[in-house]
């Protein structure tokens, strides 16, 4: 079998920065597969997906040592415009490879680069753009396309020069579960066709494990700490993933859980198919149901909600409305998770509840007040808002100031300002990147950097857009335990999220947006019992919800789990099928 990329010794550190972000990193894919990469967050993967199409060191400044080949020929040495050819990549951020006016502007962009042939291009342009599922025509305005349908395009742009070998980074980060499941769907036809090396960074790993032929595993320090068979890889790093903060599918989480309280498996599940089986042989009779105890909630008392919106449309310029006749409280104290299609309107609404769009008078109000009556500066004190997109509100050129910036803006003195953010430096992860450029971060060290700065502020009211995308598991775990801490302190939150883990672990209810409207304003549980809802909404339940629904019954009264503590709850060893 013929080799695609060959990488030896790679080391690659970043200008201006001291520690290396991979060091010594050496492997080898052949043509036709389809590697997954993991790591946490900072622990190199967008580097070498750089160092794959030539972006290092053509383009990005470092220190760097060893090779990479593509298809025998050596990246450092080969023009830029040769490598990128061959090796097409679509960044987490679409917004880092856009940069035309028009859609279909846009896709012929890299063709015309390519010096292809015009009457070539609306053949490719089309097919990739039906590809990708961005349903909209080729004359709309990129800059008018939600978050969602800028990454469908950022990917037709790559499909669309047909190099022979993708390299995706956090392709599904700005996407909704339906738009995640039609990614997995194209790189499932990609590699059908067989025509491609598929090298896939990703922390969405449930609809994304059938596909992979190998794995890849990066530690903090940007070394490889394996290279196998997915089931043996997982199955044999299951500790040094947790330790790393690393991603696993959920329900090889489950597995590790079940044998730990002694159930015999005999095989490392790495999809809910694969679960179901595994668990097969384990009888009903050898199973002790009990109820998945949902999600506890307050009591809430009669005051009035934090947040109340009445009736609110809006449309952008003369086009079809955005939002239509929204109604929806949040109490306060309470988490609420707001979720939907890319395209429902959830930012938009966020927007009206912090004033940058401006609400007609009488349809958003905070805290009994109408929002247009309240002064700028008064709202900014009461409620905080983080941004899908971070570098949207970094106004400052080092990590330090940019957490400095609102409480200097507040008067605050400066042994108080540095006391501060030392605290947040730390809380986050950040303490050893507090003179970097906010710009220059990796995106998950940007988002935990956009969380910090909200919440060092301490309003009343926060408003969280995708908090928790892009993020490896030990930084996402430890962001939802603050949120989780301000909530019991409480703080009101409202989190948009496409994320169905952190809605089933955390939200207290749910509000689902679709077309502009609410659809439904409810518990988790009862949104995922909701089959017609999940259809109409494109939302999908948590993996181990689906393999619960599959293999267990709920008691009366009781809820199916949708979280690998509940389902474990929901069970007690017999003697049948028990190590």
């Amino acid at each position: 079998m013929s080799t695609a990329i060959s990488v030896e010794g790679l080391t690659f550190r970043y200008a201006g920065r001291k520690r290396a972000a991979l060091t010594d990193v050496s492997f080898t894919i052949h043509e036709g597969e389809t590697v997954l990469v993991l790591g946490p967050s900072g622990g190199g993967k967008s580097t070498l997906a750089l160092c794959l199409n030539g972006m290092i060191p053509h383009v990005v400044a470092g220190a760097l040592s060893g090779s990479v080949r593509i298809h025998g020929e050596p990246v450092s040495t080969r023009a830029l415009a040769e490598t990128v050819r061959q090796v097409g990549i679509v960044f987490q951020d679409p917004e880092a490879q856009l940069c035309m006016l028009r859609v279909a502007e846009e896709v012929a962009f890299g063709l015309e680069n390519l010096a292809l042939a015009p009457e070539q291009m609306p053949g490719r342009i089309q097919r990739a753009l039906t590809l990708t599922g961005l349903e909209c025509d080729g004359s709309s305005r990129v800059d008018w396309l939600s978050g969602g349908n800028k990454q469908r395009l950022a990917l037709a742009c790559v499909l669309a020069m047909e190099p022979s070998v993708l390299v995706f980074d956090e392709p599904t980060s700005n996407l909704d579960p339906a738009g995640a499941q039609a990614v997995f769907s194209i790189i499932e036809r990609l590699k059908a066709e067989g025509r491609h090396t598929i090298v896939v960074v990703e922390h969405r790993l449930d609809q994304l494990m059938h596909l992979i032929d190998r794995v890849l595993v990066l530690g903090p320090d940007g070394r490889l700490v394996d290279d196998g068979e997915p089931h043996h890889v997982l199955e044999r790093q299951a500790q040094a993933l947790d330790a790393f903060g690393i991603w696993k599918p959920q329900v090889s989480e489950l597995a590790a859980a079940l044998r730990a309280r002694g159930f015999a498996l005999r095989d490392f599940p790495i999809t809910v198919e694969e679960a179901e089986r595994s668990l097969a042989p384990l009888t009903l009779d050898s199973w002790t149901f009990g109820n998945a105890s949902p999600r506890a909630e307050h009591c809430w008392s009669s005051e009035s909600p934090a947040i109340r919106v009445h009736g609110l449309s809006a449309a952008y310029g003369r086009g079809t409305n955005v939002l239509r006749d929204v109604h929806l409280d949040v109490r306060h104290g309470e988490l609420l998770a707001l979720v939907g299609p890319n395209g429902a309107g959830k930012t938009t609404l966020a927007h009206h509840l912090i004033a940058t769009l401006t609400a007609p008078k009488g349809t958003v109000f905070l805290e009994e007040r109408d929002i247009r009556h309240i002064r700028g500066n008064e709202l900014a004190e009461t409620v905080g808002y983080v941004f899908q997109n971070p570098e949207h509100q970094f106004v400052a050129r080092t990590v330090l100031d940019e957490l400095a910036f609102g409480l200097r803006l507040r008067g605050w003195s400066e042994d108080e300002v540095r006391r501060r953010v030392n605290e947040m430096l730390d809380d986050f992860g950040l303490a050893g990147l507090a003179a970097a450029n906010p710009f220059k971060l990796s995106h998950g060290e940007k988002r935990r950097l956009s969380v910090a700065t909200m919440l060092i502020l301490k309003q009343r009211v926060l408003v969280l857009d995708e908090p928790t995308f892009g993020q490896d598991r030990r930084h996402a775990n430890a962001l939802l335990e603050k949120f989780e801490a301000l909530h019991a302190a409480g703080t009101t939150l409202l989190i948009i999220t496409h994320d169905m883990r952190l809605v089933a672990e955390h939200a207290d209810r749910v509000a689902v947006l679709h077309g502009g409207r609410v659809l439904a304003h409810a518990t988790p549980d009862e949104v995922f019992d909701d089959e017609e809802l999940l259809a109409t909404a494109h939302l999908q339940v948590p993996p181990i919800r689906a393999l619960a629904q599959r293999v267990l019954e709920p008691q009366p009264g009781g809820a199916l789990p949708s979280t690998v503590e509940g389902f474990v709850a929901c069970l007690r060893p017999q003697s049948v099928g028990v190590a």
